[in-house]
Protein backbone atom coordinates (compact mmCIF):
# COMPACT_ATOMS: atom_id res chain seq x y z
CA UNK A 1 0.00 0.00 0.00
CA UNK A 2 2.80 2.32 0.71
CA UNK A 3 4.59 1.55 -2.63
CA UNK A 4 1.28 1.87 -3.94
CA UNK A 5 0.52 5.24 -2.18
CA UNK A 6 4.26 6.40 -2.98
CA UNK A 7 5.09 7.58 0.50
CA UNK A 8 8.40 7.84 -0.40
CA UNK A 9 8.09 11.22 -2.53
CA UNK A 10 5.70 12.32 0.93
CA UNK A 11 7.64 15.18 2.35
CA UNK A 12 6.94 12.94 5.81
CA UNK A 13 7.43 9.81 5.20
CA UNK A 14 10.66 9.71 2.40
CA UNK A 15 12.67 8.22 4.98
CA UNK A 16 10.56 5.78 6.08
CA UNK A 17 9.90 2.08 5.70
CA UNK A 18 6.13 1.53 4.30
CA UNK A 19 4.94 0.33 7.62
CA UNK A 20 6.24 3.06 9.66
CA UNK A 21 4.64 5.72 7.23
CA UNK A 22 1.44 3.80 6.69
CA UNK A 23 1.71 4.06 10.66
CA UNK A 24 2.71 7.94 10.58
CA UNK A 25 0.34 9.08 8.22
CA UNK A 26 -2.58 7.36 10.05
CA UNK A 27 -2.14 9.31 13.13
CA UNK A 28 -3.83 11.98 11.62
CA UNK A 29 -6.26 10.66 9.08
CA UNK A 30 -9.32 9.58 9.39
CA UNK A 31 -10.22 5.96 8.59
CA UNK A 32 -14.10 6.57 7.97
CA UNK A 33 -13.54 8.45 4.98
CA UNK A 34 -12.54 5.89 3.31
CA UNK A 35 -14.00 2.17 5.32
CA UNK A 36 -12.49 -0.80 3.61
CA UNK A 37 -14.61 -4.04 3.85
CA UNK A 38 -13.05 -6.80 6.39
CA UNK A 39 -11.12 -9.96 4.37
CA UNK A 40 -12.59 -12.83 4.87
CA UNK A 41 -15.72 -12.35 6.56
CA UNK A 42 -17.24 -15.25 5.14
CA UNK A 43 -14.89 -17.05 6.50
CA UNK A 44 -15.23 -18.60 10.42
CA UNK A 45 -11.74 -19.45 10.99
CA UNK A 46 -8.45 -18.20 11.83
CA UNK A 47 -7.14 -17.89 9.07
CA UNK A 48 -5.36 -13.92 8.17
CA UNK A 49 -4.95 -12.83 4.47
CA UNK A 50 -5.17 -9.27 2.93
CA UNK A 51 -5.34 -9.88 -0.83
CA UNK A 52 -8.31 -8.76 -1.11
CA UNK A 53 -7.81 -5.74 1.10
CA UNK A 54 -5.51 -5.06 -1.45
CA UNK A 55 -7.33 -5.54 -4.10
CA UNK A 56 -10.33 -2.96 -2.59
CA UNK A 57 -7.01 -0.05 -1.41
CA UNK A 58 -5.76 0.05 -5.44
CA UNK A 59 -9.21 0.11 -6.74
CA UNK A 60 -9.55 2.93 -4.07
CA UNK A 61 -6.68 4.94 -4.62
CA UNK A 62 -7.23 4.69 -8.71
CA UNK A 63 -10.57 5.72 -8.24
CA UNK A 64 -9.19 9.00 -5.90
CA UNK A 65 -6.30 9.60 -8.53
CA UNK A 66 -9.12 10.03 -11.37
CA UNK A 67 -10.76 12.17 -9.38
CA UNK A 68 -8.41 14.35 -8.58
CA UNK A 69 -6.91 14.28 -12.12
CA UNK A 70 -3.56 12.94 -10.95
CA UNK A 71 -1.14 10.18 -12.29
CA UNK A 72 0.07 7.29 -10.38
CA UNK A 73 3.13 8.12 -7.99
CA UNK A 74 1.74 11.77 -7.27
CA UNK A 75 0.52 12.00 -3.70
CA UNK A 76 -3.21 12.04 -3.21
CA UNK A 77 -5.21 15.03 -1.19
CA UNK A 78 -6.54 11.87 1.14
CA UNK A 79 -3.27 9.93 1.83
CA UNK A 80 -3.65 10.22 5.21
CA UNK A 81 -7.74 9.12 5.50
CA UNK A 82 -6.66 6.29 2.89
CA UNK A 83 -3.63 5.09 5.21
CA UNK A 84 -5.49 5.64 9.14
CA UNK A 85 -8.96 3.15 6.59
CA UNK A 86 -5.80 0.63 6.06
CA UNK A 87 -4.14 0.57 9.05
CA UNK A 88 -7.70 0.04 11.01
CA UNK A 89 -9.12 -2.45 8.70
CA UNK A 90 -5.45 -4.45 9.25
CA UNK A 91 -6.10 -4.02 12.78
CA UNK A 92 -9.28 -5.08 13.23
CA UNK A 93 -8.95 -8.27 10.87
CA UNK A 94 -5.76 -9.00 12.88
CA UNK A 95 -7.86 -8.76 16.53
CA UNK A 96 -10.96 -10.55 14.84
CA UNK A 97 -9.01 -13.32 13.95
CA UNK A 98 -6.89 -13.12 17.04
CA UNK A 99 -9.69 -13.40 19.21
CA UNK A 100 -11.00 -16.73 17.11
CA UNK A 101 -7.68 -18.29 17.92
CA UNK A 102 -8.16 -17.24 21.80
CA UNK A 103 -11.64 -19.28 21.68
CA UNK A 104 -10.46 -22.03 19.98
CA UNK A 105 -7.43 -22.57 22.26
CA UNK A 106 -9.37 -22.26 25.43
CA UNK A 107 -11.97 -24.38 24.39
CA UNK A 108 -10.12 -27.31 22.98
CA UNK A 109 -8.08 -26.86 26.33
CA UNK A 110 -5.16 -25.94 24.48
CA UNK A 111 -4.01 -23.05 26.48
CA UNK A 112 -5.48 -22.59 30.42
CA UNK A 113 -7.52 -19.82 30.97
CA UNK A 114 -5.46 -18.71 34.13
CA UNK A 115 -2.15 -18.29 32.49
CA UNK A 116 -2.89 -18.02 28.89
CA UNK A 117 -0.49 -15.23 27.14
CA UNK A 118 -1.06 -13.64 23.59
CA UNK A 119 2.65 -13.28 22.53
CA UNK A 120 2.88 -10.77 19.13
CA UNK A 121 5.82 -10.19 17.37
CA UNK A 122 7.42 -9.69 14.04
CA UNK A 123 7.11 -6.38 12.06
CA UNK A 124 3.52 -6.11 13.06
CA UNK A 125 3.97 -5.44 16.49
CA UNK A 126 5.77 -2.40 16.09
CA UNK A 127 2.60 -0.55 14.96
CA UNK A 128 1.65 1.22 17.95
CA UNK A 129 -2.15 1.01 16.47
CA UNK A 130 -2.13 -2.57 16.28
CA UNK A 131 -0.37 -3.39 18.94
CA UNK A 132 -2.78 -1.94 21.66
CA UNK A 133 -6.06 -3.43 19.69
CA UNK A 134 -4.37 -6.60 20.76
CA UNK A 135 -3.58 -5.35 24.04
CA UNK A 136 -6.95 -4.33 24.61
CA UNK A 137 -7.83 -7.71 23.18
CA UNK A 138 -5.99 -9.61 25.81
CA UNK A 139 -6.95 -7.48 28.82
CA UNK A 140 -10.63 -8.07 27.98
CA UNK A 141 -10.24 -11.72 27.77
CA UNK A 142 -8.01 -11.78 31.11
CA UNK A 143 -4.86 -13.27 29.03
CA UNK A 144 -1.41 -11.89 29.86
CA UNK A 145 0.46 -9.74 26.78
CA UNK A 146 4.15 -9.99 26.05
CA UNK A 147 5.27 -8.04 23.15
CA UNK A 148 9.24 -7.18 22.42
CA UNK A 149 10.17 -3.34 22.14
CA UNK A 150 9.55 -1.82 18.62
CA UNK A 151 13.52 -1.72 17.91
CA UNK A 152 12.86 -5.48 17.84
CA UNK A 153 9.70 -6.05 15.67
CA UNK A 154 11.40 -4.60 12.44
CA UNK A 155 12.08 -7.86 11.01
CA UNK A 156 10.92 -11.47 11.61
CA UNK A 157 14.83 -12.73 11.84
CA UNK A 158 15.09 -11.57 15.08
CA UNK A 159 11.39 -13.27 15.94
CA UNK A 160 13.20 -16.57 14.40
CA UNK A 161 16.45 -16.69 15.76
CA UNK A 162 15.41 -15.76 19.28
CA UNK A 163 12.59 -18.90 18.90
CA UNK A 164 15.83 -20.67 17.88
CA UNK A 165 17.56 -19.83 21.00
CA UNK A 166 14.88 -20.88 22.79
CA UNK A 167 14.18 -24.15 21.66
CA UNK A 168 18.19 -24.91 21.83
CA UNK A 169 18.28 -23.46 25.77
CA UNK A 170 15.13 -25.93 25.88
CA UNK A 171 16.74 -28.95 24.22
CA UNK A 172 13.61 -29.48 22.18
CA UNK A 173 14.01 -30.09 18.45
CA UNK A 174 17.43 -29.42 18.12
CA UNK A 175 19.77 -31.36 16.11
CA UNK A 176 23.33 -31.55 16.67
CA UNK A 177 24.35 -33.24 13.30
CA UNK A 178 23.04 -32.06 9.74
CA UNK A 179 23.77 -35.96 8.74
CA UNK A 180 21.32 -36.92 6.26
CA UNK A 181 19.40 -33.78 6.11
CA UNK A 182 18.66 -32.17 2.53
CA UNK A 183 18.46 -29.08 1.28
CA UNK A 184 16.51 -27.74 -1.37
CA UNK A 185 16.31 -23.91 -1.85
CA UNK A 186 13.35 -22.75 -3.74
Amino acid sequence: VARRLSLRKHPECHSMAGGKAIEHLAQTGNWQQHPFRLPMQQYRNCDFSFSGLQNLVNKAITEKEEEEGIQEGEILSCVKDIAAAVQHTVAVHIIQRTYRAMLFCIKNSILSPKNATLVVSGGVASNQYIRKGLQTLADANDFGFLCPPPRLCTDNGVMIAWNGIERLRAGLGVWHSTDGIRYEPK
